[in-house]
């Protein structure tokens, strides 16, 4: 059986997304915006995990 062929198209899904769960990811959201994990955590619960959701209720 072939190997599957590598694409860009699932990372680019998944850098449209902030998994809450992952610390990193929080922490490098958290930098960015300049607020605190938790408050990146809460806008992850309230607006769900699409990141220019997130970014936008974090008022980036």
């Amino acid at each position: 059986m072939a190997a599957a062929k590598k694409t860009a198209r699932g990372r680019k899904q998944d850098r449209a997304r902030v998994a809450k769960g992952q610390d990193y990811e929080v922490r490098y959201e958290a930098k960015k915006t300049g607020r605190s994990a938790s408050a990146v955590k809460k806008a992850v619960k309230k607006v769900g995990n699409s990141r220019k959701r997130v970014e936008k209720r974090l008022g980036r």
